[in-house]
């Protein structure tokens, strides 16, 4: 499910990028700005590697109901920052019958700032799903990625729980 997430988030954080060309200047000091938020999206994945259980790996049906907010600000010198924050509900359906279903809620926040000197991409993904089995699952992953200015990698870390 994080690598699902993970798509949806950058296909919303594309049509942020675009709708970023015609955003608003936030000041004299050359700044540009925009804020894009989405509610009561709906996406159902079928079963697929972007749509299996990240605890287990059954493949299963993943239907996300959320909201998400993105924005972003560049600087006339060429700064910039991007935010994501998505969040909503999941049901997961296996393809397996004898596995359990999962229902819950998930929360992704990500992040990208570029200060000419540096590229830092940090970003969580939460989920907390109870299943047709009274079964819980609880999924945490937190990764970041560093670059700088010449574009070679300083930091790279990627943490995954599965309860």
């Amino acid at each position: 499910m994080s690598r699902t997430l993970k798509l949806a988030a950058l296909a919303g954080a594309a049509g942020a990028l675009l709708a970023f060309a015609a955003a608003a200047s936030a000041g004299g000091n050359g700044a540009q700005t925009f804020t894009q938020i989405d509610k009561n999206v709906v996406q159902v994945m079928p079963p697929g590697p972007d749509s299996s259980n990240p605890c287990t790996g059954d493949l299963g049906t993943l239907t996300l109901t959320f909201n998400d907010v993105f924005h972003g600000t560049s600087l006339a010198n060429g700064t910039s920052w991007f935010t994501g924050t998505i969040t909503g509900t999941l049901d997961f359906v296996p393809v397996d019958p004898a596995r359990p279903s999962y229902t819950g809620h998930f929360t992704q926040w990500f992040g990208d700032e570029n200060n000419l000197r540096n590229d830092v991409e940090p970003s969580t993904f939460n989920v907390n799903a109870t299943g047709s089995d009274g079964s819980h699952l609880v999924f945490h992953e937190n990764d970041q990625a560093a670059t700088n200015a010449n574009g070679v990698v300083t930091v790279s870390f990627e943490h995954v729980i599965c309860g």
